[in-house]
């Protein structure tokens, strides 16, 4: 098996083709300023503004499977219609696509968990382009598995975490929301869901995030006495007396993902334990 990463120099990326490797799998990962360091790794230039590339790549590698854990932000060409366009081009070639999505196709205005049966309703144009890239997909590779999740932390490699330590070094302005809600996961363990889903046969919306909700405060404070930090020096605020665009409450609801994988969903107080 061939697995093809697109985004594969990014955080998630990185993780998803260490552990492709780590499995016997031929990989091959995209970039689009600089090529990662995974060994063993053929690497492809990819701007997905540039349709027609896609499909030189995909000809290039022939891969089984690909997996798109890119992101533009609120770039609609690339958050949006790139994901359309892969879904397209993997489709027509009969590849296993999986697609990574994100909790912020929610408002969090719903007062409960979400479930993989809740439709999009993005109020902030990043998730509109991930909503508007879901249903993409989901048109276009009707067996495609499209993968939502949270807020992704590592061993120190992720951006929150990079957030925490400047935030602690008075390096950075700003606070950590204490009523900004979330499920965060373990890089590890959302790569080797995907990977697992993409040897399987599921299709349509999957959840996978981590077993507990946590406020970004409460997340900063973990991560900042997991890593000897002094969680005093953290400013912490409420998003809601910003006027900052954002939902607020988004707890996806990965129960029905979790039956069909044998990934277990770590929560953060697990993952972040000190020592």
């Amino acid at each position: 098996m061939t697995v093809l990463i697109i985004g594969g120099s990014g955080f998630l990326g990185t993780e998803l083709l260490r552990q492709a490797t780590s499995a016997g799998r031929s990989t091959a990962g995209t970039f689009n300023s600089r090529p990662g360091g995974a060994p063993g790794t053929s690497w492809h230039h990819l701007d997905l503004q540039d349709h027609r590339r896609i499909d030189e790549v995909l000809d290039a590698v022939q891969p089984s499977v690909v997996i798109n854990s890119s992101s533009g932000n609120s770039n609609w060409t690339v958050t949006a219609d790139g994901p359309g366009r892969i879904a397209q081009s993997t489709a027509r070639r009969g590849i296993r696509l999986v697609h990574v999505s994100s909790d912020a196709v929610f408002s969090g205005n719903r007062g409960s968990g979400y479930d993989e049966t809740v439709l999009p309703d993005p109020i902030t144009p990043y998730g509109a382009a991930k909503g508007a890239a879901e249903t993409a997909v989901r048109l276009l590779h009707p067996a495609a598995a499209i993968v939502r999740t949270s807020l992704i932390i590592g061993d120190g490699g992720s951006a929150h975490e990079r957030v925490v330590h400047e935030l602690a070094a008075g390096t950075r302005s700003g606070a950590l929301f204490t009523d900004d809600v979330r499920c965060p996961v373990h890089v590890a363990d959302l790569a080797a869901a995907l990977l697992e889903l993409a040897t399987s046969r599921v299709a349509g919306i999957a959840h996978v995030t981590g077993s507990e909700a946590l406020t970004r405060y409460e997340l900063g404070v973990l991560i900042a006495r997991r890593d000897g930090l002094d969680p005093s020096l953290l400013p912490a605020g409420r998003r809601s007396d910003t006027g900052l665009p954002g939902a607020l409450d988004v707890r996806l609801d990965c129960r029905a993902t979790q039956k069909q994988l044998s990934t277990r969903f770590r929560g953060a107080r697990e993952f972040l334990r000190q020592g």
